[in-house]
């Protein structure tokens, strides 16, 4: 069977070599006789795999040497509440900027710790602009402010890293974590879960400035305690082992690219070929201002929704899968990370032109 194009939005797709290469050292991990799921955490081997992801992913990110890297379980949702834990101390404010549902959802459960101010939401506009930085209303008192990088269901990317004064900066970066070049000195702290642009389902990568560990509140638990976790080179207990080997192997597909700035230029190739047709008909509308889209996920509506089982069945027909729009928001969602190939988009835009022609 012929590999199609996933556009899932996640789990999502893994690059083909990183793939190929999982499979072929699948039962037997360069001489050991062993797999790497059948590893223990803390044997040589695996100890080594576990070292040469950190190194890479510092390399790729240009990780300032004193920031803590770990690699933990529980996905972003459950950062959504480790965070706050973590980082509280003897505050009791949080700031958010929502820009749409994943910022929602990390606001109700930080609620449950702390008391959530939201400094600025672009829900009047529909969640289709970041709001603008001088319409910000901070709190010079809050423990951090917690922007999502890229709304991965309303397709709404920051491109720019606010300036928040002595606040530390925080941000989910799920779901565009890798896809270009971070000034990673920026932020106080950064979380992404992997399923997106590192991996498989199960690991969270959590980026951390020293200055903010130390500071949990007693009710956390220690496999979520960061301050332990970097004590024990994120061992305290057994990490997502495999997603961590794969998502090395990820981090070592990157560096062959030639780094973030080469993967960033294909991102932004890839963006403008879809984007550029949006633009350029009628029959397909995508709402989101321009200087918000978002370069991985592309959401977009037919002009009558009765047409939507049938653009789905003609996609999957051409080798296209996983372009259903989030049941949150309907229509049709393209998600175009790291992984998706050139030719995945273009297949796309010709099956878009075709179906606009054959339904307009």
């Amino acid at each position: 069977m012929s590999r199609v194009f996933n556009f899932s939005p996640g789990p999502a797709a893994v690059p083909e070599p990183v793939l190929r290469q999982a499979a072929a050292e699948m039962l037997d991990w360069q001489g050991t006789g062993t797999s790497v799921m059948e590893m223990s955490h803390r044997g040589k081997a695996f100890m080594s795999i576990q070292a040469d992801a950190e190194a890479r992913l510092r390399r790729l990110l240009a990780v300032p040497a004193d920031y803590k890297v770990l690699f933990l379980q529980g996905g972003a949702i459950g950062e959504n509440a480790i965070v706050p834990m973590n980082l509280l101390g003897t505050r009791r404010s949080i700031d958010f900027v929502d820009t749409g549902e994943w910022s929602r959802r990390t606001m109700q459960e930080a609620a449950r710790y702390a008391h959530v101010h939201v400094a600025a939401s672009g829900a009047a506009g529909g969640y289709t602009a970041v709001p603008a930085r001088e319409t910000w209303q901070l709190d010079p008192d809050a423990a951090y402010l917690h922007i999502c990088s890229n709304e991965t269901i309303g397709g709404v990317q920051y491109h720019f890293t606010p300036e928040v004064g002595e606040v530390p900066l925080v941000a989910d970066m799920s779901s565009d974590i890798l896809s270009r070049p971070l000034d990673v000195a920026r932020y106080g702290l950064i979380y992404a879960g992997a399923q997106k642009n590192i991996g498989p389902s199960g690991l969270t990568i959590v980026i951390v400035r020293p200055d903010l560990l130390g500071h949990a509140l007693p009710i956390t638990p220690s496999a979520f305690n960061y301050t332990l976790q970097a004590e024990a080179g994120s061992m305290l207990n057994t990490p997502p082992t495999y997603a961590i080997y794969i998502a090395g192997l990820v981090f070592a597909w990157l560096e062959a690219l030639g780094g973030l700035p080469a993967m960033a230029e294909l991102n932004r190739v890839k963006a403008a070929l879809l984007y550029d047709h949006l633009d350029g008909q009628s029959f397909y509308r995508s709402p989101v201002a321009h200087d918000a889209r978002s370069l991985m996920n592309v959401p977009f509506w037919l002009p009558d929704a009765r047409l939507d089982a049938t653009f789905l069945q003609g996609a999957e027909a051409r080798g296209m899968v996983q372009l259903k729009g989030h049941r949150v928001v309907g229509g049709m969602r393209a998600s175009i990370y790291n992984a998706m190939p050139l030719a995945g988009v273009q297949a796309l835009v010709d099956y878009m032109k075709d179906f606009a022609a054959r339904h307009g």
